[in-house]
């Protein structure tokens, strides 16, 4: 048994050719959403974010020989608990990870944290296009939303725990942009047009996450772009591709039989 955490798109693919390639897949997923899709592909599932004993316990429950970590690079909660998890239970750990783009480096303001990214946007004020989701959004709101020179606009998943936490925290329906991506160039385009924007805040999130379209599209516009770098995390071992994972799959497999 393979336990994937698979949160993402590309994750759920990556899944998929597992399975399809004689591996039964385990698949952890944050969302009721995320489950349907896999489960409509026969991957079975388990909804909820997990701590690192949580792990361990579907480790030994399920019989899973192989971890792999597919999860989103900003959760960096769950890769974590990941590698412990496979530590403690004593089997092996492979992280697919998103590969990086750099094509744009030098006409990005790249930071470190959602706060410093918070504080820069706060010093360029004018129209802030938030493009980070909502498990953040309290940093921004806390630096942006009470100054005058700031009008923030917040782009997420139009769920209904998004517009409740909207609501706590003071944000008016107008400014928020409750869609369901992949975007294109385009979309973003026209939203940064239709909001006036100025500064548009965004993940390195790769190219699964749409990223060079948000940012060709703020660029194209002159306006000026807000990096959040991904956390680093000590990964036991990376690939960035569905080959190197069924290699490694492959490898460890056969290790076993011998």
């Amino acid at each position: 048994m393979i336990f994937m955490l698979a949160g993402t798109s590309d994750a759920k693919e990556l899944a998929e050719a597992v399975q399809q390639n004689g591996y039964r897949v385990l698949a952890s997923v944050v969302t009721e959403e995320a489950a349907v899709k896999l489960e409509k592909n026969r991957i079975s599932t388990r909804v909820g974010r997990l701590s690192a004993q949580e792990m361990v316990n579907v480790i030994k429950d399920e019989a899973v020989s192989i971890v792999v970590d597919a999860s989103h690079p900003f959760a960096e909660d769950a890769s974590k608990h990941a590698i412990q998890a496979a530590n403690d239970a004593n089997v092996p750990y492979i992280r697919y990870e998103r590969s990086s783009i750099h094509t744009y480096d030098s006409h990005l303001f790249k930071v470190d944290s959602y706060e410093e990214a918070a504080v820069k946007a706060k010093k360029k004020s004018g129209t802030v296009f938030l493009t980070t989701g909502s498990k953040t959004l309290h940093v921004f709101a806390k630096e942006l939303l009470d100054d005058k020179n700031v009008r923030m606009i917040c782009r997420m998943l139009p769920r209904m725990e998004n517009m409740e936490k909207c609501k706590e925290l003071g944000i008016e329906q107008k400014d928020i942009v409750a869609m369901q991506g992949p975007f294109s160039k385009e979309l973003n385009q026209a939203l940064y047009k239709q909001f006036h924007v100025d500064v548009v805040v965004t993940k390195e999130s790769g190219k699964q996450g749409s990223f060079d379209e948000k940012v060709t599209a703020a660029l194209d516009l002159g306006l000026d772009v807000i990096l959040i770098k991904r956390p680093t995390v000590a990964y036991e071992k990376v690939t960035h591709g569905v080959h190197g994972v069924l290699d490694y799959l492959q490898g460890v497999y056969m290790k076993e039989e011998k």
